[in-house]
């Protein structure tokens, strides 16, 4: 997947974690949050109605409504930038839950 390279505050977490979304036209779609950090997500949606720019609520599975905007799109992918950064320990606890990558703990020294 080519995502645009964009200075990032903190590394992005990959997770496979269900949300439900919605644009401030009403808009609603199903799809996969693929990556997390405290300010913001990626979004892979299999409508493609995003827009950079365009306000959305996210609702991850579990979790209240997360209110962004939409910084980047690469085909079926959206950047979203979170209006207030996610509490550290909620972020660690959804990539402890729902994480796609687990370290080989015995390459760890």
């Amino acid at each position: 997947m080519d995502r645009p390279f964009l200075q990032r505050r903190s590394r992005r977490q990959p997770v496979s974690l269900a949300a439900q979304c919605r644009t401030a036209s009403g808009l609603r779609d199903r799809g996969e949050i693929s990556d997390i950090t405290t300010e913001g997500c990626c979004l892979h949606m299999a409508g493609p109605f995003f827009r950079v720019g365009m306000r959305v609520v996210i609702r991850p599975q579990g979790l209240e409504g997360l209110t962004g905007i939409v910084r980047w799109i690469s085909g079926d992918f959206a950047g979203i930038e979170f209006d207030r950064p996610l509490y550290a320990p909620v972020v660690d606890h959804l990539v402890r839950l729902h994480a796609t990558f687990t370290p080989d703990r015995r390459a760890v020294g």
